[in-house]
């Protein structure tokens, strides 16, 4: 198990006057920290794939999580208390997650927790969560972790169900009627080809292929074939994360396929551009708002909190932010409005208040949550994209 780390102060502040100038500015200006009014602190746990093959995943959240725990201290804290950030990194381990978990309950005794890098850990801690009545803001994008709501489970990042039915919303506009499915083999793959399989016909798809391969693979050819040798089909949608996905992209193409190809928006990032290269240019897939920011409207309230995050994140940390680091942006936001309504770190009073978060503007979209709903995100929260010239360009 990794050990505790704790958070880093960057500075004292006398006073803040605007949380745009505030994420602009407090790298480069001295700054004196305000008075905190009790010694007790504010906790938030934190379980993690910091290192090995989650990583990807996990690092910039912990780093997102770090950033605003050092920003809150900055501003006073929460509720005039300091906030103090426990973490451990479990890596896509099931039982590290719920040995790591149960000690941020019983011995670090954290008054929020967020984490679950993966779908795996998530659903492993799930248990202990709801019997210890704790509150607990899940990254991971899996629909089974709140679908159906359990009362102290809540989640930050788009479903796989919300991202399945944004694309099958794209391929009907389009009058796209039969569609191949490639999935992986994976928790990822198989949740979401779920999904997408029972959305399809509401949407009036019928899906005329389904193939299944290894997690991970390059090995894919023989499944590509057999869908082109299907002429029923109309599209092709690939569920796979990693760097399964470009190698796929570059067979499609090698393969000559006359039908569009969609991803879903575990390829929307830029590993994925790189390797697919010029190969990538016509797919069409779903993002998360980070992934467009400078596109966005100026208009949309979204964009500011987008571009707040990036530019801070940037001064911070010397690289850009990922959407993994923006789930973990959205949950702390949350978690913190959360404490400041209920005036209290008093676990069911917190969990009330997250429950009744109405409008809050993360970046990824506005939060409306309710006792049925405990993500609070509808299809607006990704935006359907087609890649040119290797970018990802809006086409709503």
């Amino acid at each position: 198990m990794g050990m505790m780390k704790r958070s880093r102060k960057f500075g004292r502040a006398s006073g803040w006057k605007l949380y745009r100038a505030v994420f602009l500015s407090f790298l480069l200006v001295a700054i004196s920290a305000l008075p905190v009014r009790s010694a007790a602190s504010v906790r938030i746990g934190a379980f993690l794939a910091v290192t090995g093959q989650g990583a990807f995943l996990g690092a910039p959240a912990l780093a997102t999580l770090k950033l605003y725990v050092d920003l809150f201290n900055l501003q006073g804290g929460l509720l005039g208390r300091k906030v103090e950030l426990v973490q451990y990194d479990v890596g896509v381990d099931t039982r590290r997650a719920q040995t790591a978990v149960r000690r941020l309950i019983n011995v670090d005794r954290v008054d929020v927790l967020i984490g679950g890098s993966t779908t795996g850990a998530t659903m492993a801690v799930l248990p202990m969560v709801e019997k210890s009545g704790i509150p607990f803001i899940a990254l991971d994008g899996a629909s089974s972790i709140t679908n159906p709501a359990h009362k102290w489970v809540f989640k930050a990042a788009q479903t796989d169900r919300l991202a399945c039915a944004k694309i099958l919303q794209d391929m009907q506009k389009r009058a796209i009627k039969k569609i191949a499915i490639l999935s992986g083999n994976g928790g990822y793959g198989r949740s979401m080809r779920g999904h997408c399989m029972g959305l399809a016909k509401p949407f009036g798809i019928e899906v005329v292929a389904d193939e299944v391969y290894k997690s991970r693979t390059r090995r894919v050819v023989d499944q590509l074939k057999r869908i082109r040798a299907n002429s029923a089909v109309e599209a092709v949608l690939n569920i796979g994360y990693g760097s399964t996905p470009a190698y796929i992209t570059s067979q499609y193409r090698h393969l000559k396929f006359a039908q569009p190809l969609y991803l879903t928006p575990a390829a929307a990032n830029r590993d994925y551009l790189d390797l697919a290269g010029d190969d990538a240019d016509g797919v069409r897939m779903p993002v998360a708002p980070l992934v467009v920011a400078d596109k966005l409207s100026d208009r949309d309230p979204i964009k500011k909190i987008v571009t707040d995050y990036q530019n801070i994140y940037a001064k911070r940390w010397d690289v850009p932010p990922s959407v993994y680091g923006s789930y973990a942006h959205d949950a702390i936001l949350i978690a913190a409005a959360a404490i400041r309504r209920a005036g209290t770190t008093n676990k069911e009073a917190v969990r009330r208040a997250i429950e009744t978060t109405h409008n809050l503007i993360g970046a990824n979209g506005v939060y409306r949550l309710n006792t049925d709903d405990h993500l609070g995100l509808d299809l607006g929260a990704f935006h359907m994209t087609v890649i040119k010239s290797g970018q990802w360009e809006l086409i709503d």
